[in-house]
This record gives structure tokens, sequence and C-alpha cells, in this order.
């Protein structure tokens, strides 16, 4: 397991509880779980989802029960900031930081981002397509 992007549901989930799980009783984290506890210790309002431990696997998060989704939300921040330190695609890192001086927090930036990056990325599932980077970038600059 390399990280929070697995493509199965639980796995995802576990990477995000090991993190959490290492913090709690200090552990040293690697590189990337370090950059996971960021977003993590941001996110309080999701801590007690974390601390349910494996009964958080079972845990639906659905649009008709008005929870968004801890897991997906985390997961988004995290591609954002790896987006924005490889600067790929190509000008996203001066886009988010236009953004975070605009919003005076870069926590906020990455809110508003991740509806830019949710909806390309809905888009290009329903299409079965790769997602849009120029579509996702020209959102993102509607922001500022």
């Amino acid at each position: 397991m390399t990280g929070p992007f697995i493509q199965d549901r639980d796995d995802s989930r576990r990477y995000f509880l090991s993190v959490w799980k290492k913090y709690k009783t200090g552990s040293v984290l690697e590189p990337m779980e370090d950059m996971v506890l960021q977003v993590i210790l941001e996110h309080p309002e999701y801590h007690h989802y974390l601390d349910k431990g494996e009964a958080a696997l079972a845990q639906e998060f659905t649009p008709e029960s008005g929870m968004s989704n801890p897991f997906l939300h985390m997961g988004m921040h995290i591609a954002i900031r790896e987006q924005v330190s490889t600067d790929r695609p190509p000008g996203i890192r001066n886009l988010h930081e236009q953004l975070a001086r605009k919003m005076n927090s870069t926590l906020e930036a990455e809110h508003r981002m991740l509806d830019c990056l949710g909806e390309v990325l809905w888009r290009a599932q329903r299409e079965q397509a790769i997602p849009d980077e120029a579509d996702y970038l020209e959102k993102i600059m509607r922001l500022l």
C-alpha cells in the first residue's frame, strides 16, 4: 500500500486509519503519511470517524443521507496538494498560490478547488474519458 489513492475503498480508508493510529500512538510517519496527517489534522470534524477504526470501513456516505464522505474529501485535498507539488497540470501551482492569497487561506483555497476537481472527475467518469485538465484549470481561474 503506497498511499490513500488505492482503487479499493476499504484499503484507502484503512490507509487513513493507519496514519491516524500512528499519529495517536506517536509512531514515526513516512513523508506521504505526514501529508495525509496534515490533512486529517486540518479536519477535526472528521476525527470521530477515524476514531471508529475498522467500523469506519462499513460507513456509507451518500448524498441522500446528507453526509459528505470524509475519506473522499480528505483524499481530494491530498490529490490537490500532490498536483501543486508537481505543478501538474502545468499552472496549477500558480493558481493555487493566487487563490490562497485571495482567500487568505490555503485550506479555503483547496476547498474551492475541490469543487472544480470533483466536477471534472465526475464528468470524466460519466463520459468514460480522462479528466479534462484545461477545463479543470479554467474552473479554478474563474475563482480568482
